[in-house]
């Protein structure tokens, strides 16, 4: 008997995910790596790995005890949590919302914007009759995924250094025309800045831009802002779209706790802006599952609020500020040439070319696993655009960053 037939034409459509793969394929090496002095060093995954701050693992202990703290939650939300988050906000960006109407807890934002997608697109299996979605290329490699297991069908906004990484969503409509397909098809555009895998920002100008074109077509604004709070320049802090007049109108926008405060594991997020998709998310969501874990979501309240909180971000930017320093100082020395202009100001990722004797990202990023233990991205697995190009996240300890270095030089890797 075959089980897997059973599963529908998108789902089998899909493949594993590229981070579960490079870490399967770690595995599989690690013991042959460890016994040539190369044990494997992850530069791969998106996750920090420092300590939360101290006072958010202390209120959590001190919740745990609390009366009914164990029993259900809501899907929307305790209204503690979501006050905090609209409290956030307004603290971070300046922006008011209404914590019961445009305010919705999320199980980490990668569970806000799987839904999302799903319950906006009508499955179709004709790629000409299905729903489309815009999305950033190269991108987060789940966006394309989570709509092609929707049935709807992802469509790529071109991120290059030509564009300054903010293209013109009118000339994106004119290659679709010219493919053949409907834009009246086109449902929604997701936008992420600072953005995953570049580290590229956007402006101002540029923001309000996307907002008009999303008026003018009728069109939902996806914002996934998972890393605002990861910056280095007080002059260049990104901003939340909800901050430009009329943003409210078309767009949402989704946060996730994961990166500030270094509990990946926690899955805790927010959803905020236009209360009528607010509304129609928070009834269908309602029906998938009872909310986060109360403890969880009263301790988070309270370290989005606290001084400990903002203190822990600026110790935390401060330490990936100097671990990117060290990363950059690495490989201008192997041969990359990094202009200042070019190192991001945000994220902590660096998006670099491949060596000139390469042709294939994917080839590269093979041999810096097999012979030297160290595992990056290749560029093609975050869209066509990132043909050429591989991701470095240096989320570890500046031992070992160093270290990669000290690897790249001795196993013969430069540009």
């Amino acid at each position: 008997m075959n089980m897997e037939n059973l599963f529908n034409e998108f789902a089998m459509s899909l493949d594993t995910y590229i981070m579960v793969k490079l870490k399967e394929k770690t595995a599989q090496l690690s013991e042959t790596l460890a016994k040539k002095n190369r044990a494997p060093i992850m530069l791969s995954m998106g996750a920090p790995t420092a300590n939360p701050p101290s006072a958010l693992i202390d209120k959590l202990k001190e919740f745990l005890t609390e009366d009914n703290i164990h029993t259900y939650s809501v899907t929307r939300g305790e209204a503690y949590y979501r006050e905090a988050c609209a409290q956030r906000m307004f603290d971070r960006f300046g922006v008011e919302l209404d914590a019961k109407t445009e305010v919705f807890s999320l199980l980490g934002s990668k569970d806000g914007l799987a839904n999302l997608i799903r319950f906006l697109i009508n499955p179709k299996y004709d790629d000409l009759e299905k729903d489309i979605i815009l999305i950033p290329d190269p991108g987060y490699a789940s966006y394309g995924q989570m709509i092609k297991a929707s049935g709807g069908l992802a469509y790529p906004i071109p991120l290059t250094k030509a564009n300054n990484y903010q293209p013109d969503l009118e000339n994106v409509f004119e290659c679709m025309v010219a493919e053949g397909l409907d834009t009246a098809k086109v449902k929604a555009v997701i936008i992420n800045y600072p953005n995953n895998p570049l580290g590229a920002d956007m402006t101002r100008d540029y923001a309000k831009s996307v907002i008009d074109f999303c008026k003018k077509y009728n069109l939902l604004l996806i914002s996934d802002a998972a890393y605002c709070d990861v910056y280095y320049d007080e002059l260049k802090k990104p901003f939340s779209i909800l901050e430009l007049d009329g943003a409210k109108d078309v767009a949402v926008e989704l946060f996730t706790l994961s990166k500030p405060y270094a509990i990946t594991g926690w899955r805790l997020g927010w959803m905020c802006g236009n209360s009528d998709v607010i509304s129609r998310f928070a009834k269908a969501k309602s029906t998938i599952d009872n909310g986060i874990f109360k403890a969880l979501q009263k301790a988070c309240a309270y370290i989005m609020t606290s001084p400990e909180g903002d203190d822990y971000i600026k110790s935390a930017n401060a330490g990936f500020k100097r671990k990117q320093s060290i990363m950059i100082k690495g490989l201008r020395e192997l041969g990359w040439e990094i202009d200042d202009a070019d190192i991001p100001s945000s994220t902590f990722y660096l998006w670099l070319p491949i060596p000139r004797k390469y042709e294939s990202s994917y080839q590269f990023c093979e041999d810096m696993l097999e012979k030297s233990g160290i595992v990056i991205v290749p560029g093609d697995a975050f869209g066509k655009y990132g043909k050429g190009f591989f991701r470095i996240s240096y989320v570890c300890s500046d031992e070992k960053l160093q270290e990669v270095i000290d690897r790249m030089k001795a196993d013969g890797f430069k540009y």
